[in-house]
């Protein structure tokens, strides 16, 4: 039986978005699981929209969230190069596109590539154009319009009156389509990078890989692709489109709804394992109704025949839930280190202080970005605005507060909430209200982590200063 290879092939025109980063999972999970090879490939041909940086943030990335490949750039490997510009330079491509034009499966394109006008007019307009006239030239004119110096690209010669399908394994169906609605696309720019379509098919017949799991977004490319198979005589690999991952209101997941990119949620205090975790689940159905899983568990589960047909939804809810459990499972020491990247205040404070902020929040965070709105009282003194006092005597409850305060010795948790119960309990208060205007002075916020806990943290000396203050 031939080995599995898998492909994840990113292009570097900005950073790795959720989608991508559940290509590369998933495409990781079946090669891993059958005990294949994950193979990583840049796609930097569309030299255009290429951004500085991105191929570095890529590999970045990936090992942040555990995804290590067997072969690609940096690792290098059988087939190496795997940046396609750098295939270019050895001329890969160019050969392949030679001899389709040779096999008249292809032919010289001479005409200038419409501007983003016409492009747009022709949008406007309705006007679908899938063959080039350059497509019935002769074989003198080809020639003497190269000899005169024309530059001239390669496109597709798609036959007429035929069929092309192949078998989806994700949705498990076959899909065709009649050549007649089939796009003359150009293979190789009068540059002599090749497109997508040329590259990605040379790529991965050289490569050897086995089987292609994609983004749904590629599936009108596939007949291009199984053309090109066909007329340069490579095995076709088993293909599988995955679902569109949807927002909240049923359209495809987008950066004008929010965060798409791997980055930014991480950015925004979410665990890589947790993110991890989430888009295991977006569709993907375990046996079973277990939603936790690390990567290796995964990897053992993991078979392709569970792959959804169905659209998933982006739930954030779900993802801060899942960010929590895996926070909870951090010991003090890890989301210590954590809050110390994320929060400069938080880096600065005594070890014996970041370890009891540390214990105080750790059950009550969703992400490691809300410690500071939760927590940056600790850290600073507020800005307290005194409307948030509402209609509480603040005042008689804070002058008799620090009264009792000034006189405990042991200034812990257990001696003031014992301290201000016994107040309470004399003055006949409500213990919501009195708490209240006690959390107010101290933070600033109506909600806080245990109030009393928190002037722990703070010792007396600050606490009182901060009673006082309203006095």
């Amino acid at each position: 039986m031939k080995q599995v290879r898998t492909r994840f092939a990113p292009s570097p025109t900005g950073f790795l978005h959720i989608g991508g980063l559940r290509t590369a999972l998933y495409s990781y999970a079946f090669a891993k699981s059958q005990s294949g090879k994950f193979v990583l490939r840049i796609e930097d041909t569309d030299q255009d929209r290429l951004v500085p940086g991105a191929t570095e943030k890529i590999y970045e990335t990936l090992k942040k969230f555990g995804i290590t490949w067997d072969e690609g750039p940096i690792v290098g490997g059988p087939y190496s190069p795997y940046i396609q510009s750098e295939r270019k330079e050895a001329g890969i491509y160019k050969k392949y596109a030679e001899k389709l034009v040779e096999d008249n499966h292809a032919y010289f394109c001479f005409c200038q590539p419409k501007t983003e006008e016409e492009i747009e007019e022709n949008h406007q307009k309705k006007i679908v154009e899938l063959r080039d006239s350059c497509r019935d030239l002769s074989k003198e004119q080809v020639e003497e319009k190269l000899k005169s110096g024309q530059k001239a690209g390669i496109r597709l010669r798609v036959p007429e009156n035929e069929k092309v399908s192949f078998y989806d394994f994700i949705i498990k169906k076959e899909i065709s389509w009649e050549t007649k609605d089939i796009d003359e696309v150009m293979l190789l720019k009068s540059d002599g990078f090749p497109t997508y379509h040329l590259a990605v098919t040379v790529d991965d017949a050289e490569m050897k890989i086995s089987h292609i799991l994609r983004g749904h977004d590629w599936l009108p490319s596939t007949p291009i692709h199984l053309l090109l198979y066909k007329y340069l005589g490579f095995p076709l690999p088993e293909t599988g489109h995955l679902t569109d991952i949807l927002d909240p209101e049923g359209g495809k997941l987008s950066k004008r709804k929010g965060s798409v990119s791997c980055e930014e949620f991480l950015a925004e205090g979410y665990l890589p394992e947790a993110i991890l975790n989430f888009i295991m689940l977006l569709g993907w159905a375990p046996k079973d109704n277990r939603e936790i899983f690390t990567l290796r568990q995964f990897v053992d589960s993991f078979q392709k025949g569970q792959l959804q047909t169905a659209n998933p939804v982006f739930n954030r809810k779900k993802l801060d839930w899942f960010n929590g459990v895996y926070i909870r499972q951090l010991s003090v020491g890890e989301l210590s280190s954590k809050f110390k990247v994320q929060s400069s205040k938080f880096a600065e404070a005594e070890e014996k202080k970041q370890t009891a902020v540390t214990e105080l929040v750790q059950d009550r965070i969703v992400k490691i970005s809300d410690l500071d709105s939760l927590a940056g009282f600790l850290f600073e003194r507020p800005k307290v605005e005194v409307s948030l006092f509402g209609d509480l005597p603040y005042k008689e409850h804070l002058t008799k507060a620090v009264e009792v305060l000034e006189t405990i010795q042991q200034f812990n948790n257990l001696t003031i909430q014992q301290c201000l119960s016994d107040l309470i309990e004399k003055n006949n208060w409500k213990t919501g209200d009195f708490f209240m205007s006690f959390r107010v002075a101290l933070s600033g916020s109506r909600f806080t982590p245990p109030i009393t806990n928190s002037a722990e943290i703070l010792g007396k000396e600050e606490t009182l200063h901060r009673l006082k203050f309203f006095l």
